[in-house]
């Protein structure tokens, strides 16, 4: 790696039509584990202009009012026309919570899926233990950046989506509309993070504010609000609303599905990514459930201190309990033999489906807490968010000789 180098990562807000999608996926999946632990849902949502379409298969005793559940979310999103009532701004988005076409093609899980995944026999199956999913790839990743142990850029600009929320919703600017990005690019000098150099915040907006009131007020009420005052400069720029007008936007602007912000998601393009995405999937789905035990492994590996850069991949055959390969990397930042780490690694936690599944907790309604801002380095709730917890430090240590 070289001695200098930048390096930059977006996030998106709730309101991102993809992120619609994804939030409205997860919610079907906690109303569904509310009600039934036992349920198994792979549930996709498809967003264009006022239209929401739910595809895919879900096994569950939950009885679920569909539409109703959707009207919720985008209650919660201010995608509802009743948000401008009072504010001297209008609502011009035909996105509304009020009033949306909807189709539910939602079906049955396949029952050999099923089988390969249940803790039973079943013919020709291998095992009878619980098995994965499906097949694939899944990493974790962690380093010593921020306190959360994320990449620098994907933490901040995390952080700027999360305040620019807060604002629209707590109505500091009843201007502002649900649909926004936001990027940041960090110089990292000797592998730390020195400086940002650039700015990007693009969102949705009512019509009758300029650009000009724009851009002061989300330099001073966001940028410079948010982000740490020692890494900006002189010298970064702030690129806020560049083309100028972002009046149309929403499902209106862009059509959304479930799963297209996997590295929003993950680790902003510093990691690597297996390439599954995470929402509306129980956690019997190896692509949500091993990510995030490789996360919580990761994530304890650089909190004991054995190393400042932590990747883990691992991969999983469908139906099959072990994973077929678990390796971990730590880029020559290790304190301690590589060797010694996965060794530990080995005798600190199961990997097992069934095993993630217990040591995490995940058969709860916990799924909408992760949907938005990332997956990866939320601390506001341990509790749910397990794979976040550095609780396993000290038996790491005492596993690895350190």
């Amino acid at each position: 790696m070289a001695n200098s180098f930048i390096f930059s990562s977006e996030s998106v807000t709730e309101g991102h039509p993809d992120k619609v999608c994804d939030t409205i996926s997860d919610a079907v999946l906690d109303a569904c584990l509310k009600q039934d632990a036992a349920s198994r849902v792979a549930c996709e949502t498809m967003v264009k202009d006022n239209a929401v379409i739910l595809g895919g298969e879900i096994t569950t005793n939950a009885s679920l009012d569909h539409r109703q559940l959707v009207k919720e979310v985008l209650v919660d999103m201010n995608y509802d026309s009743s948000y401008a009532e009072g504010s001297g701004y209008s609502y011009n988005c035909k996105f509304d919570a009020q009033g949306f076409f909807f189709l539910n093609l939602l079906g049955q899980q396949s029952p050999d899926i099923k089988q390969g995944v249940d803790d039973s026999a079943a013919a020709d199956k291998e095992t009878a233990e619980q098995g994965a999913g499906d097949q694939g790839i899944m990493f974790g990743y962690a380093c010593n950046d921020t306190a959360e142990l994320m990449p620098a850029p994907i933490a901040y600009s995390h952080r700027l989506g999360e305040e620019l929320t807060r604002l629209r919703k707590d109505r500091v600017h009843t201007w502002l509309r649900p649909d926004s990005k936001t990027q940041v690019s960090v110089e990292y000098v000797e592998g730390k993070p020195s400086r940002i150099t650039a700015v990007v915040v693009s969102t949705m907006h009512a019509e009758e504010i300029s650009t000009s009131e724009i851009r002061e007020a989300l330099g001073r009420d966001l940028i410079e609000k948010v982000l740490p005052a020692d890494l900006l400069t002189e010298d970064t720029k702030y690129h806020i609303n560049p083309t100028g007008l972002f009046v149309v936007g929403g499902p209106e602007g862009d059509c959304g599905l479930t799963g297209r912000k996997i590295i929003v998601d993950t680790y902003g393009g510093m990691g690597r990514h297996g390439g599954g995405a995470f929402s509306g999937k129980d956690p019997s789905k190896v692509d949500r459930s091993a990510a995030y035990m490789c996360r919580w492994v990761a994530k304890n590996i650089v909190a004991a201190g054995l190393a400042d850069r932590c990747e883990l991949q691992t991969a999983y055959a469908i139906g099959y309990p072990e994973p077929v390969s678990l390796t971990v990397d730590t880029f020559n930042t290790n304190t301690v033999d590589e060797a010694k780490i996965e060794k530990a690694v080995g005798e600190v936690f199961s990997f097992k489906p069934a095993d993630i599944i217990s040591q995490l907790d995940l058969l709860r309604p916990i799924y909408l807490k992760s949907t938005n801002y990332g997956h990866f380095g939320r601390e506001d709730d341990l509790d749910s968010l397990r794979w976040e917890k550095t609780d396993k430090v000290e038996e790491l240590r005492s596993a690895s000789g350190s």
